[in-house]
């Protein structure tokens, strides 16, 4: 106990909150969670894992290697490989290559305020809104280019900013700890917005179908056109209802009409020059979907 103390001690100043529980207690901890602090926390998908938390879960489990991270690089395998007890093996090439670290930079002469790149970031490093204009916060971003493909208009770049350093010489564990923070979040906010919006949604439809229980049909035509609006809507928060379990923030969510015929617009550029298949034409929203169309 006293050695186990006096390691605290030593260690208390040198490392980060997350790092410390690791290192002081292993116990507290499980591989999974351990692995997940020696990641770079970019949450940039490289792995072939939706992120640095289930990546670590499948290296836990045997189901994934330690050499799958370009960001973390050579050091960041030889982390990971002396916490598995395994020998460091070379950066797996199908999941890219270790190079300088690059922020995410926005032509913002080009950028039509889409908020698709908002919506990609992992750890909210773009500011703007709706049809406004957007910006990265170069503090903020982990380098991780999720924000470039969704963008319609090819207005982002991704700018080198450490020299020649890669790998955790180009990305500190402060950095690291702040950037899983963010992403923690995010999701939390995410969670948080999709639930209110759900909660709003459900209202409007509660009182939409109040309101046609609440008539009363002088006739079977009015009776049919009754049931059959009550049936629109029950329908429309049954598959609500449904969705709320598996409902995850999608990109094109919340943007308007003018600015998808932007999108819809670049998209079909983007496909002439044979850089993007053309939509499915037949992949519209049904009407029957909405419980706005009931009434």
């Amino acid at each position: 106990m006293l050695r186990r103390d006096a390691l605290a001690l030593v260690l208390t100043p040198l490392l980060s909150p997350r790092l410390l529980s690791v290192v002081v207690n292993p116990a507290v901890k499980s591989l999974a969670d351990r692995l997940e602090a020696l990641l770079p926390q970019t949450q940039c998908t490289k792995c072939g894992f939706s992120g640095c938390r289930p990546y670590a879960e499948a290296m836990a489990s045997g189901a994934a290697a330690c050499n799958r991270c370009p960001p973390g690089g050579a050091q960041g395998i030889a982390r990971l490989a002396a916490l598995l007890g395994t020998e460091p093996l070379p950066l797996d090439p199908e999941r890219g290559t270790e190079q300088p670290r690059a922020v995410a930079r926005i032509d913002e002469s080009l950028c039509i305020g889409c908020t698709l790149c908002i919506q990609a970031c992992p750890v909210d490093a773009i500011a703007g809104a709706a049809k406004q204009m957007h910006t990265v916060i170069p503090e903020l971003c982990t380098g991780c280019d999720l924000c470039v493909p969704p963008c319609p208009v090819d207005c982002i770049d991704m700018v080198p900013v450490t020299g020649t350093r890669t790998g955790w010489d180009a990305w500190s564990q402060a950095q690291a700890d702040a950037a899983h923070e963010r992403y923690l979040a995010r999701n939390a906010r995410l969670v948080r917005e999709r639930e209110e919006n759900d909660a709003r949604l459900a209202a409007k439809a509660a009182a939409k179908l109040a309101a046609v229980q609440a008539e009363a049909p002088e006739n079977d035509a009015e009776r049919a056109a009754q049931e059959r609006k009550r049936a629109i809507i029950q329908a429309a928060i049954e598959r609500a209802r449904q969705k709320q379990q598996a409902a995850r923030p999608r990109n094109t969510d919340n943007v308007s009409a003018a600015v998808q015929a932007q999108i819809d617009a670049a998209e079909a550029r983007r496909a002439r020059a044979g850089l993007t298949p053309q939509a499915d034409p037949n992949t519209a929203q049904d009407p029957a979907n909405d419980p706005k169309k009931a009434s």
